[in-house]
């Protein structure tokens, strides 16, 4: 292993490491900055304390302390070990531990000093994962608060230097050559009129035929994955072997195809993005690169994760083809143009600002911080995404009124799970707890085992098949078990009887709103097609089963760019009435007010919701007028404010009042746009709402007396000076300003009346001009302009001489900036 290239730079690491608290290192894939640099670190540096090395991924972070731990002739679990979510192999003899993401925060919390740690070493670090950047984050606070002696290696293929160098100025940069052979890069773009997955078959069809060696694919996703095999599948020859590669897959089929062909045979390897720098795959020569990514998008709007397929950034492109080159020289094909090569981002946007955040804020508060600002990041968490967290923590109990942890969202942050089935598992804890304290234990277990098992399935859900959550519950499938069985054990429950007879589908789904207020699900037309609590459509297929229920509870969902409703990939149908019963928070009382074409007027309700979802409703014969006020506002919140009559006059105030916050700033002003006017109803449009009972009244209202009800006498006085509705001409007549919310506002008035005029008037505190409209006699337009001094020294020639000819009986002066303003013809003056 001496001949491999990062050896050139272990000596200047280690030298590093004993004088500076961070150290970046940029090895390309291959180097041996994973297999090889940690072994020569733990050898030679004499550090006191273990390594502790995130790998992003579980399918790398085993294949990686395989490696390590075979080349000291040792088995995984001596002096090289890994501790993943669903396995772990470590000993007391321990020295060198491979984790994977999320492990390293859970170690963090539970010991933030890392107090038997040396190194920590963030490994494929250019992946820029969020629990990376949130490791990061929390290994520079422990380095400044707590442990000035604790190091951090940072290591990347694709390092972006720039970035960190900036978040970390004093770190030294250490770069390892590597060694490739060369590799031919060729672009074959796919034709728009043949399927995708067929293109790409015939692409690695064509390169098997051309060249000799094994191959590796690249393609989005497991879906184009499967459909690509099952193309290939008898048209390869006999002596080549097709190996798909992603995380999902069993360990033994990942291990097929991580490990080298048998003699004599080449083979195809399959994979998703996962191959591109975590995982050394044995004998590849050949690439075929699809271009194509999957990711997932939060949207905080919606809540939901939408995976979308999208083109990769050029460091990927270089690290996929760079796959070719670790043998021998090799060849890549990029299945899309060298335009588009070259029109693609550097680098893959970080995660950090693209995902749910309720798993890392949850994780801050228990890490003591409430300002995320008080860390250091590469790149900040976005406000909208961490505002959605906090609503959505608050809802499952995990925080109270002032932002702070209950004592269910400690459980739930120490639960290492995700928070939405992390309140689930809380939930089951406490009710366990309950039972075996009453007089039944038995059922208490059968509670705890139900959870974890559905926690499992949620964690890594069935790709296809059955939507019905209670069905999957009920099966036997190994990998559920074996994960449900460890969370059972977390939760200090015991591990009895196996299987399905263990666990109860009629506790599911109470367990799953307990996780999932928000998706709780309305039927709207027997058609699959369903209303979510938080207002979203979904729906399932007309011929599930589930499409037939009233109500749902749908845990899973798929949102697509195609479609506005998200496709409900799990569910399981929920009794409403008995969870008003079990969980009366999740529902409110309304009163509404609806308009009834058939009688014309206005009908009142009270309705009893879970979030934005009727329940019950019941007809109000009198509602007090409180209730009806409040059925009022809640018809023009559901209407909008177009369903309001809006006078001249208030239109006129809601554009004074938007272009005084634009030309006033320095003043507070209060906010009229749709949104905020809507959500301060009660503040402007409710003191106005006395006596009025129906749709007539309401109308009957002057919005611009209403408005006025949003400012204070003193914004009052500004507004009338600064921005008023009229302006006094030289003749004394009150002239109207007309206002607009695209451009400056308008004076339009005959041009007799403003002789005597030298300057152009002002709005504004003098920072706006007014657009003077000079008008005819007979009121028809004339000029227009915003220097009316520059206007009557220039324009105004030509004006009077054709005005003098049409209107003789006017008054065109020559001097007007000097001559007295008037309203009558000159034989009146």
């Amino acid at each position: 292993m001496h001949d491999v290239p990062i050896y050139d730079v272990v000596g200047s690491v280690i030298a590093e490491l004993q004088s500076s608290k961070q150290v970046l290192l940029h090895a390309p894939t291959g180097a041996g900055k994973s297999t090889v640099l940690p072994l020569a670190i733990l050898d030679q540096a004499q550090l006191a304390g273990r390594i502790i090395m995130l790998e992003p991924r579980r399918i790398a972070a085993r294949s990686v302390a395989e490696r390590l731990a075979e080349q000291l002739n040792e088995p995984v679990g001596m002096t090289v070990g890994y501790r993943m979510r669903s396995e772990t192999k470590v000993s007391a003899s321990t020295c060198l531990e491979v984790v994977t993401e999320g492990i390293l925060t859970r170690m963090l919390q539970q010991d933030p000093e890392l107090s038997d740690v040396s190194l920590v070493i963030l490994d494929e670090f250019h992946e820029r994962s969020l629990q990376a950047d949130f490791a990061l984050a929390l290994l520079l606070d422990v380095q400044e608060g707590l442990r000035d002696d604790l190091r951090i290696l940072i290591m990347s293929a694709t390092l972006d230097n720039q970035r960190l160098s900036s978040l970390l100025p004093d770190a030294p940069v250490i770069v390892s050559e590597g060694r490739s052979y060369p590799v031919t890069r060729a672009y074959h773009p796919i034709s728009a009129h043949q399927p995708f997955e067929q293109s790409v078959a015939s692409a690695v069809l064509r390169l098997l035929q051309q060249e000799m060696g094994s191959l590796l694919l690249f393609l989005p996703g497991v879906g184009e994955i499967q459909r690509v095999l099952a193309l290939l599948e008898g048209k390869v020859d006999d002596d080549t072997l097709l190996c798909p590669l992603y995380g999902a897959l069993s360990l033994s089929d990942q291990r097929k195809a991580i490990s080298p062909a048998l003699t004599g045979m080449r083979k195809v390897v399959l994979a998703t993005n996962i191959a591109e720098t975590s995982l050394t795959i044995e004998g590849i020569r050949l690439v075929v690169d699809s271009g194509l990514e999957r990711t997932s998008r939060f949207e905080p709007k919606s809540g939901l994760t939408r995976l979308i397929t999208q083109r990769i950034s050029q460091a990927s492109m270089i690290q996929r083809a760079g796959r070719a080159g670790r043998l021998e020289e090799g060849v890549c094909w990029h299945l899309f143009s060298q335009e588009q090569a070259e029109r693609a981002t550097e680098h893959s946007e970080p995660e950090i600002l693209h995902s749910d955040l309720s798993g890392l804020s949850l994780s801050l508060l228990q890490w003591g911080c409430r300002d995320n600002t008080q860390l250091h990041w590469l790149d900040n968490p976005p406000q909208p995404a961490l505002a959605v967290a906090a609503s959505l923590l608050l809802r499952l109990g995990a925080l109270d009124d002032n932002q702070q942890l209950t004592a269910r969202g400690w459980q739930m942050a120490e639960s290492g799970s995700e928070p939405r089935l992390a309140a689930m598992l809380c939930s089951a804890r406490e009710k366990s707890v309950a039972k075996e304290q009453g007089t039944s234990k038995e059922e208490g277990h059968v509670v705890l085992a139900t959870a974890a098992k559905l926690v499992a399935i949620l964690e890594e859900p069935p790709r296809r098949g059955q939507p019905d959550l209670t069905y999957w519950v009920m099966s036997n499938q190994r990998h559920w078990q074996q994960r449900a069985n460890q969370l059972i054990r977390n939760l200090g429950g015991k591990v009895e009887k196996q299987g399905a007879e263990n666990v109860s589908p009629d506790l599911v789904p109470e367990l799953l709103v307990q996780g999932f207020p928000d998706r709780i699900a309305k039927n709207r037309d027997n058609l699959g097609r369903f209303q979510l609590a938080n207002g979203l459509g979904v729906a399932l297929e007309r011929e599930e089963p589930l499409s037939g229920e009233a109500w749902l509870v749908t845990p899973s969902l798929q949102q697509s760019s195609k479609n506005p409703d998200a496709r409900v990939s799990l569910a399981c149908p929920l009794n409403i009435e008995q969870t008003m019963r079990q969980y009366p928070h999740l529902f409110t009382q309304h009163t509404a007010v609806e308009w009834d074409d058939n009688k014309g007027s206005l009908r009142a309700w009270k309705r009893l919701q879970c979030g934005r979802l009727i329940v019950k409703a019941q007809p109000l014969a009198k509602p007090s007028e409180s209730e009806l006020q409040e059925a009022l506002l809640n018809w023009v919140r559901q209407e909008g404010l177009s369903a309001l009559n809006w006078s001249p006059e208030a239109l006129q105030l809601r554009i004074r009042l938007q272009r005084a916050i634009e030309w006033l700033p320095e003043l507070e002003w209060p906010a009229v746009d749709d949104e905020a006017l809507l959500n301060s109803l009660e503040q402007w449009l409710l003191p106005t709402l006395m006596g009025v009972g129906d749709l007539k009244g309401l109308h009957q209202i002057e919005l611009s007396s209403s408005l006025m009800g949003l400012l204070d006498w003193h914004q009052r006085q500004i507004l009338d000076n600064e921005l008023p509705t009229n302006y006094t001409v030289p003749t004394g007549s009150r002239i109207t300003i007309q206002y607009f919310s695209d451009k400056t506002p308008v004076l339009s008035v005959r041009m007799q009346e403003m002789y005597g005029e030298q300057q152009n008037p002002v709005l504004a505190k003098g920072r706006i001009p007014l657009v003077i409209e000079l008008l005819s006699p007979a009121h028809r337009p004339l000029q227009i302009t915003q220097d009316l001094a520059a206007f009557w020294r220039g324009a105004y020639r030509e004006v009077q001489k054709e005005m003098k000819g049409r209107y003789p009986k006017h008054l065109w002066p020559d001097d007007p900036a000097n001559t007295a303003p008037t309203r009558r013809v000159k034989k009146y003056m």
